[in-house]
């Protein structure tokens, strides 16, 4: 049977005008899980939905070595680092990155997100208002580099905000933006590149202390240090990532004051509904629309064809809001977690598959525990007010944000408060 097909000669400027919801339209107006199109002028399958994410997330029929598109590596990734790699050889990078994703690890990033929070809501509070994806991205740079052992002065913590930030801000956009992205990129390399080359300057591997320790002492499996180059990208991927959680952060703050009832159910306490909440932030809203691999080699599932070398992109905000796997999936609703059938291929808003065997983000059990930190703080340690503006999300932009950036007003530290802690939960009880 041949693969589906869109009459159109390339959906590149399509995908690019509505990267969350294009897939998800197509396949629904063609009754197909898969079908073939053109992005970046090559043929490419767009898949959604649990059965297709299973497919995808196996190594037998899809690599991921030159998937990505050259715009995406030279901003987004970066080039020689995990997301590149397959078989064995991503699996010893990956193990090196989970061993970083440890409970007194995440503890201890817990412990510095808290304290730049109350550290930054001192200044929220002697200010008008302030956008707070804009001040989350601040307050996240300097956690994450801290917590990895990274240097920053205060001139460096602005710029490094910027550069981090225009990474994942400005990759999906044109001209100036995109440019200033990959310069971004560039400088932010060159940094992290000569972080690695003083650290390494003694000629002796030192006793582990740091995070970025653990990247810059790795071993390949030649036995040979990264390359100063890639052990930079491997870093960044380990920053980048973090900071991007901000778009979350805003999300949760749009998620308390879109839905009243949920604020009030979270503040009598109940742990449980507190995690569901988070979770169903992340199913709800937009985050990384799609991934991207290539066929390995010619195979034939359903009936379809798949042709080796072709690219294909998998729908994560599509399948997080499938029909078929969810009830009412258009709708705000943290109770669907207390009895949802949640696995590793229809719950993948970053990424599907094993987190440590497959290529699944290494980092998302840390992006649920500052989500946590962060709710908890919303609730029980600062006030603040919004004022009106325009909350609608903009689905064209990459990553989708609401329009006016969260804005919030009148913020205060709140004097009594009865604390709570969501409690902690591995990635693997996800599943």
């Amino acid at each position: 049977m041949k693969m589906p097909k869109i009459t159109m000669k390339d959906d590149t400027l399509a995908l690019l005008k509505n990267p969350y919801r294009f897939i998800s339209s197509r396949s629904k107006d063609l009754g197909k899980d898969v079908f073939e199109t053109r992005i970046f002028m090559q043929k490419t399958y767009c898949m959604i939905g649990r059965e297709a994410a299973e497919l995808f997330y196996n190594p037998n029929y899809f690599i991921r070595n030159g998937a990505s598109p050259e715009a995406m590596r030279a901003t987004l990734f970066g080039k020689g680092g995990l997301q590149g790699l397959d078989g064995a050889e991503h699996t010893h990078r990956k193990i090196m990155f989970m061993s970083l994703m440890t409970e007194e690890n995440a503890g201890e990033l817990k412990h510095l997100f808290t304290e730049k929070l109350r550290h930054y809501l001192k200044h929220w509070s002697l200010k008008e208002q302030i956008s707070l994806y804009d001040e989350f991205q601040k307050v996240l740079t300097e956690t994450i580099c801290a917590w990895a052992g990274i240097p920053l002065d205060d001139e460096e913590k602005v710029r490094r905000t910027k550069e981090i930030v225009s990474m994942f801000d400005s990759a999906g956009s044109k001209g100036p933006a995109h440019f200033m992205s990959r310069l971004s990129r560039k400088n932010a390399e060159d940094w992290i590149e000569n972080i690695v080359n003083d650290l390494r300057s003694d000629g002796y591997e030192p006793l582990i202390k740091t995070p970025i320790e653990v990247i810059i002492w790795h071993r390949d499996m030649n036995e040979e240090l990264l390359k100063p180059h890639t052990a930079a990208v491997e870093i960044l991927n380990l920053i980048r990532p973090v900071v991007a959680i901000s778009v979350y952060l805003v999300f949760i703050a749009h998620a308390l004051h879109s839905n009243p009832d949920c604020y009030e159910k979270l503040m009598m306490g109940d742990e449980e509904y507190a995690l569901n909440f988070i979770h169903e932030v992340r199913r709800y809203y937009p985050f990384f629309p799609s991934v991207m691999a290539r066929v390995r080699e010619d195979f034939t599932w359903r009936d379809i064809e798949f042709k080796k070398g072709s690219r294909a992109i998998l729908d994560l905000y599509g399948t997080n809001n499938d029909p078929r796997l969810w009830d009412s999936p258009h709708s705000f609703w943290p109770e669907r977690f207390e009895s949802a059938a949640v696995d590793e291929y229809n719950f993948v808003p970053q990424g599907g598959g094993h987190p440590v065997k497959g290529h699944r983000c290494p980092g998302e059990f840390f992006t649920v525990e500052l989500m946590k930190t962060a709710l908890n703080f919303f609730l029980y340690e600062m006030d603040y007010e919004v004022p009106e503006q325009n909350l609608d999300i903009e689905w064209s932009r990459l990553p989708a944000i609401p329009q006016s950036r969260f804005v919030i007003s009148n913020v205060t530290q709140k004097t009594i408060f009865v604390r709570t802690t969501v409690s902690q939960i591995e990635i693997s009880e996800f599943f």
